[in-house]
C-alpha cells in the first residue's frame, strides 16, 4: 500500500496535529471514542464497497528520528472473530501551498474483509486515511488562521495595577455618580411621570403605618373598593305608637264638648 495526499496546510502546522492524540481522534471519521479509554480508541464503522464492518480497537501515531510518522493500529471485529492490523509510515514533505504526504506500509485482515474482493478493500482503506487527514489539515489550518500560538506558562503575569487610596470624601462622590448614571436623562415618549403618588396609594400607605401586619391583612378595603353598607331598618318608638291614638281621641271629645255648649246656648 503505497499513496499520497495533499493537504493545503505548511509541514510544521500538521506535525503538531498528529502530535495531538485528541485531534487525531477527532480527526477519523465514524470513529465513536469508549468513555474512560485512550484518545485513539473506540468503535470504528468502515464501509468496503455495500458492505458495514465495525471494528472495536486502537490506533496510535509517534513520531521518529528522521522525521516521519509510524502508525499502528489493531481492531476485532464487533460481531465475529475478524480482526485487521496496520503498520505504517506517514512521511511530510513541504510543497508549494500546502504538504505532501506519502503514505506505505502494509495491512492484514481477515474475516469479512478477507471474503471481499483485495481492490476494494484498498479503496476503502485509502478512503478513510485520505479523509483522516483532510480533517486533521483542517483544524491545523483553522488554527493557523485564528493566531493561537502555544502558552508560555513560565513567563511572568503582568502585575496588577495600583489602587488609589479611597477616602469617605471620595466614596461618596463615586457612589452619586454611580447613582446619578443609573437614572436616565430623558424620559421615553408616552410615559407618564408622576412627582407624588395617587390620592388613593397615600391614603392606604397613611392608613397602613403603625398596624401591625395581621390586621392589615385582615382590614377591608377602602375607596372604590370598599364594601356597600347594608340598609338599616327604622323601628318605631311604643310610646310613640299609642300617643297617636289618645291625641285623636282627645280631639274627638274636645269637638263633642264644643258642640253641646252650642247647643245650650
Amino acid at each position: 500500500m503505497e499513496f499520497q495526499v495533499f493537504v493545503p496546510v505548511p509541514a510544521d502546522r500538521l506535525r503538531e496535529a498528529l502530535a495531538d492524540a485528541v485531534r487525531v481522534a477527532r480527526a477519523v471519521p465514524g470513529l465513536q471514542q469508549d468513555a474512560g479509554a485512550e484518545p485513539v480508541a473506540g468503535r470504528l464503522k468502515l464501509r468496503v464497497g455495500g458492505h458495514s464492518v465495525t471494528y472495536r480497537g486502537t490506533l496510535a501515531v509517534s513520531a521518529r528520528a528522521d522525521g516521519t510518522y509510524a502508525v499502528r493500529g489493531d481492531g476485532t471485529e464487533s460481531r465475529g472473530t475478524g480482526t485487521v492490523t496496520l503498520a505504517l509510515t506517514l512521511s511530510l514533505a513541504p510543497t508549494e501551498g500546502g504538504t505532501t504526504v506519502t503514505v506505505g506500509g502494509t495491512a492484514k485482515a481477515d474475516g469479512r474483509l478477507a471474503e471481499l474482493p483485495a481492490e476494494t478493500v484498498t479503496t476503502a482503506a485509502n478512503r478513510l486515511l485520505t479523509r483522516t487527514l483532510e480533517t486533521l489539515a483542517e483544524t491545523a489550518g483553522q488554527r493557523e488562521d485564528s493566531g493561537e500560538s502555544p502558552r508560555d506558562d513560565d513567563a511572568p503575569e503582568p502585575a496588577p495595577p495600583a489602587l488609589d487610596p479611597e477616602t469617605p470624601e471620595t466614596r461618596e462622590t463615586r457612589e452619586t455618580q454611580e447613582t446619578r448614571a443609573d437614572i436616565p436623562d430623558t424620559v421615553p415618549d408616552g410615559l407618564e411621570v408622576r412627582a407624588e403618588p395617587p390620592a388613593e396609594a397615600a391614603h392606604a400607605r397613611r392608613t397602613m403605618i403603625g398596624r401591625s401586619a395581621e390586621e392589615v391583612d385582615h382590614a377591608p378595603p377602602r375607596g372604590r373598593y370598599a364594601p356597600v353598607p347594608a340598609p338599616q331598618t327604622i323601628t318605631a318608638n311604643p310610646v310613640l305608637r299609642w300617643a297617636a291614638p289618645a291625641a285623636a281621641v282627645a280631639v274627638a271629645s274636645a269637638i263633642v264638648v264644643a258642640r253641646a255648649l252650642r247647643k245650650r246656648h
